[in-house]
This record gives structure tokens, sequence and C-alpha cells, in this order.
């Protein structure tokens, strides 16, 4: 079968549906593929970059008259028209919000597989086009209210005076939000952030943020996405949202719900009351924006001073990794409807990750007119522990106690009476080796145990090199003649060298996780 790649109609579009690298990825499938000339051109993919990887350079006839035909944004009225019945298109879609589209392809007689329904699961992760791109803006929105702001992210402390660093508020801890957190941290500002789903808090942190807390009930998200706020919700988070915003020197709003507008969540009065020169970065104004004044790929600035950027091209403006990416995920799904490695497109509709995908679908003869509309799939459950409607609920299991008072005295009691029956009765030298052990035990766990768990692996790594002392001793009772003396030594002499090169060897593979590359 043959694979089209077109030029993208959507006017200022960058991206391209393959890269050379990705195109020669899907011929490595068995597939012939043939790429529009100049599709590539404003991504950094020459026509030579592709015939160099020994792909085809063809027109636009060549393109669309393929078995399978793959773009990046929905196809028009006329590209549709173009296709043969029987013929495959896969590109972004968003059949929720275009039911036009949708009786347009089935009209074509055409199957339709949409890149942005991809389920959100493990197995599927690979395939995920909107974590793709979501990640790329993200970044991207972080570049564009720095250029914005035009002041510097990080604070300094110079002979001239001290400069704060710049507070910047994320709202939304899914992909973008969090691709948001992790550029603006890294450029030293002070990130706090926000999302619905409980859940996100961790890795919000993780990242360099501050979760931002809201006192009220939520629960985990069971398919991946955030759900839209009940009015309890909406009324605890207006007055963190206005809070938040004013004291923020850039804000970016991500929240999206799948199939609906997106929520207004600053106000009017709220951008009004925020500094002057601040600025707002909306990545939901392709679906009507989080913040009141955003208009759709433009950027405004308020009587009051502050920028409002409503820009839906964020990862189109770095084309070139943008595409890389969409193009891998691509192939991706491919190697998964290409079980065969034959060439041969095989749509499993018992597959989730395939039927959740499949938009419309042709017979197998392509001979009629019209296909098979499969919009929308059948609810993915992706929770790890999903819900049964009636089954009661599981009791919690009681936590196991802690050691009590009691228990604790009585372990003291017990050492004390051992450390005192060994050195009344024991022969020179045990109670002193008995003695050295007991304190050993008891600095030990008073040093571990105050020591915070993240340090637990670098403290271990230095302190098993004391393990040395233990080789000495070892080495020193080799020269017994008792055989079983001699065994025990050279059993502990490579337990404990064992130790010492563990110890430096997991200390050298935490400093190289820090060290920045030639």
């Amino acid at each position: 079968m043959r694979i089209g790649v077109p030029r993208e109609s959507k006017t200022g579009e960058t991206l391209v549906a393959a890269t050379a690298k990705t195109a020669a990825q899907l011929q490595g499938l068995g597939y012939d593929v043939v790429v529009e000339s100049g599709a590539g051109a404003l991504a950094d993919q020459a026509d030579e970059a592709f015939t160099d990887a020994g792909v085809t350079v063809g027109s636009s006839e060549d393109v669309w008259g393929s078995d399978i035909v793959v773009k990046v944004n929905a196809p028009t009225a006329d590209e549709i028209a173009r296709l043969r019945a029987g013929a495959t298109i896969i590109s972004m879609m968003a059949p929720a919000r275009s039911p036009e589209l949708v009786e347009q392809l089935a009209a074509q007689g055409v199957t339709a597989l949409a890149m942005d329904a991809v389920p959100r699961i493990s197995r599927a992760q690979s395939m995920d086009v909107l974590s793709s791109m979501a990640n790329v803006a993200g970044y991207r929105a972080v570049v564009e209210a720095a250029h914005e702001f035009g002041r510097m992210f990080t604070g300094q402390v110079t002979a001239a005076g001290k400069m704060p660093p710049a507070r910047v508020f994320v709202v939304g801890g899914g992909v973008a939000g969090l691709a948001a957190i992790g550029a603006a941290a890294a450029m030293g500002a002070v990130v706090r952030a926000f999302d619905v789903r409980p859940e996100v808090a961790e890795q919000v942190e993780s990242l360099g943020g501050t979760f931002v807390e809201v006192d009220f009930e939520s629960e985990v998200s069971t398919d991946g996405y955030a759900k839209e706020m009940t009015a309890e919700q909406e009324a605890a988070t207006a007055s963190m949202y206005d809070e938040e915003a004013r004291n923020a020197d850039i804000v970016i709003t991500t929240a999206l719900i799948p199939g609906r507008p997106a929520p207004k969540l600053i106000h009017e009065e709220t951008v009004a009351a925020m500094r002057p020169g601040s600025v707002i970065v909306d990545m939901a104004a392709a679906n009507g924006g989080n913040v009141a004044g955003t208009e759709t790929d433009q950027r405004v600035v308020t009587d009051h001073g502050v920028t409002i950027l409503g820009y839906t091209d964020l990862a189109g403006r770095l084309p070139a990794q943008t595409s890389q990416l969409y193009g891998t995920n691509i192939v991706n799904l491919f190697k998964l409807l290409t079980p065969e490695k034959d060439g041969e497109l095989t749509l499993d509709l018992d597959d989730v990750v395939q039927r959740g995908v499949t938009v419309t679908r042709a017979t197998d003869d392509g001979a009629e007119s019209r296909s098979e509309v499969m919009w929308p799939p059948p609810a993915v459950q992706v929770s790890a522990t999903p819900k049964t409607a009636g089954a009661p609920a599981p009791e919690a299991k009681e936590p196991k106690p802690a050691l009590t008072a009691r228990g604790r005295m009585a372990v003291v009691l017990g050492g004390i009476a051992a450390f005192w029956l060994v050195n009344a009765t024991a022969p020179d030298p045990i109670p002193r080796h008995f003695t050295t052990l007991m304190l050993s035990i008891v600095i030990g766990y008073y040093v571990i145990g105050k020591v915070a768990h993240a340090l637990h692996t670098p403290l271990m790594s230095v302190t098993n090199a004391i393990s040395g002392v233990v080789v000495v001793g070892a080495l020193l009772q080799l020269e017994s003649e008792d055989v079983a003396i001699q065994v025990l030594a050279a059993i502990a002499v490579l337990v404990a060298s064992i130790n010492i090169f563990g110890g430096f060897a997991v200390t050298r593979r935490m400093l190289g996780m820090f060290s920045k590359g030639a």
C-alpha cells in the first residue's frame, strides 16, 4: 500500500506529517511513501532530505491518490473529495467537535483515523499526539511569555541592587502545564500551579513548582483528563485564581475539558488588577480561552498594560521538532496497524487503541459510496481500580499500629538485660566487642533515622566505605590457624568488598546525573 503525505493547506501551518526519518521508517514497515513536493519546507525538511532517505517526492495528485493519506490538520471538504472510496485518511480531526467533518468522511466512503482521539492509556502513550504537541506548546508558551515580559526570570543579587525572581502561575497540570512549569522553573522563576486533579500535586512539585491547595472535594481522574468543576468547586477556586493571578507576573492557562468549550477562570476584574507589564498566555484560546479578553491567535494589550497572548500555533513555532514528534507518533500507530510489517494496513476493532481512533470505516471492497460512522467509541476505563456499579465499597484496612510506648520500653529493657548478662558472664574480650556492637547499633539507628529519605542513597553510598574497616579486620583473621575462622574471614572480605565497590559505584552514578555532557 502507498502512503501519501500532502502539503498542509491550513494558512500559516509549518508542520508536516512525516519527516525524512519517519517516512523512511514507514517504508521499513513495507509501505511505499510519497511526499508532496515542498510539504516539509517550513519544518526544515527539504525535498532533497526525503530523496536522500529513499522516499519518493511527488505531485499533489500522487499523494491524494494514495491508499493512505497522512496529514496534521483535519482535511477540508475539497481534500475529502479528492480521496478515493475505500482510502484511509489519518490526521487530527477533533471528531467530538466536528460532526460535519464526520458526516463528510462517511459520505466519501473512507476510513478515517483521528490521531487526537488516542486513548489515554499506557500502551498508547507512544502514539499520543496531543501529549507530544502539548509538551512542545507548554515550553513555547514560557518562551513567548519571557519575550513579552522583557525581564529576567531568575532573581539576581548584584552590586547595583537586588532583582526578585519572576512569579509564574500555571493553571492546569496536564502535559502542557507540566512542560510550562518545568521550563519556567528551569529559568529561575518562582512557579505556582493548580489543577482540579489531586494526583497532579506530586508531579508539579517534582518539576520545581508549588502546588496550590484549595479546600474542596476532588476525585482521581479515571480517563487522564480533568472533569468540569462543580458549582462548589468553582466557588472555592474563584478567590484563589484571583489572588494568584494578581500576585503573578506571568499567568499560563491550559484548562480544557474534552468536547466542551474552555472554562472561563480568569475574569476581567482580575486581569485589570494585575500589575502593568504582566503577561497572560491562554493556551486554551482555540476553544474559547480561559481568560476574559482572549482573542484567538491575537496579542492583546489591555488598558491596564497587561498582555494577553491567544496564540494557537505554539507547537508550530518549533516546527522541526514538533514535526519529528508527530511523525514518530504516526510511525508508532502504523506499527500497531501493520503487525506483519508487510505494508498492509490491518484495522482490528477489537483493540481498544485502534477502536478509539476510528471515526469512520469503509467496507472491505471499497465498493460502497458511504462508510460506517464509528464515532464515538466505547468508553475506555483507565483507572487502576475501576468502579463497579452496585458493588460494595471495599473496607478500609486498618493501618498497622506503630510500636507502642510499652513495646519500646520492653525492647530497651531487653537490650539492657542482654548487655548486663554478656558483660557479667562472658570471658574477655567478648564484653568489649559486645559493647562496641551495642553502641554502633544505637548510634546507627539515630543517625540513619534522622536523615531525610531523599538522602539515604548518597549517605549509604559513602558510609558503605566504612566496610573497609571490616576488610582490614577480616584480613587479620585470615592468619588464624582455625579453619572455621579462616572461612568466615574470607566471606567477610568478599561481602565487605562488594559493599565498598557498590557504594562508590552508586555515588559515581549519582554524580553523573548532575554532570553536563561534553
